[in-house]
């Protein structure tokens, strides 16, 4: 395998970012799957995991935009990657829970509030990539972990 072929792999979730109509939407469900198995990892290590795909992510991401040669297309997917990972941070032990997060994720991602949007349209190559959904992961954490236990509470 080249290396070009590597990253672009690393860059689109193991190419489900190639899989037609909504992208993002296959990536942060793909992501489900990574995430699934570091959930209950102590939480420095679940920093410690966020990190690294922030930093792989990174570079994967802006290395696959010059080997594309397209600003930010959208089967690059290791930004949602770490989005639904970022809604998921402490996110309840529940599948409820992982699929609002989930939803909560795409919402923020697609919608794009005040500063995604900024994110998304001042910032380029790899960090511009990475930022947008980290602040739409944010954003979806903090939804998450707010309406969770409002839902428990009218559903009793």
């Amino acid at each position: 395998m080249t290396m070009d072929r590597l990253i672009v792999a690393i860059a689109t979730g193991l190419y489900t970012g190639l899989i037609p109509k909504a992208p993002g939407t296959w990536g942060s469900a793909f992501a489900l799957i990574p995430w699934f198995f570091c959930r209950n990892l102590p939480l420095p290590t679940y920093l410690l995991v966020m990190s690294g795909i922030f930093i792989v992510g990174y570079l994967a991401a802006g290395s696959a935009e010059k080997i594309l040669n397209r600003p930010d297309p959208g089967c690059i997917v290791i930004d949602e990657i770490l989005g639904i990972f970022v809604t998921l941070t402490l996110a309840p032990n529940h599948p409820l829970a992982w699929l609002l997060g989930f939803l909560l994720f795409r919402l923020f991602d697609i919608v794009k509030p005040f500063p995604v949007s900024w994110l998304d349209s001042h910032l380029h190559g790899g960090i511009g990539i990475m930022a947008d959904d980290i602040a739409a992961g944010l954003y979806a954490l903090v939804c998450l972990q707010l309406c969770w236990p409002l839902l428990i509470w009218l559903s009793a």
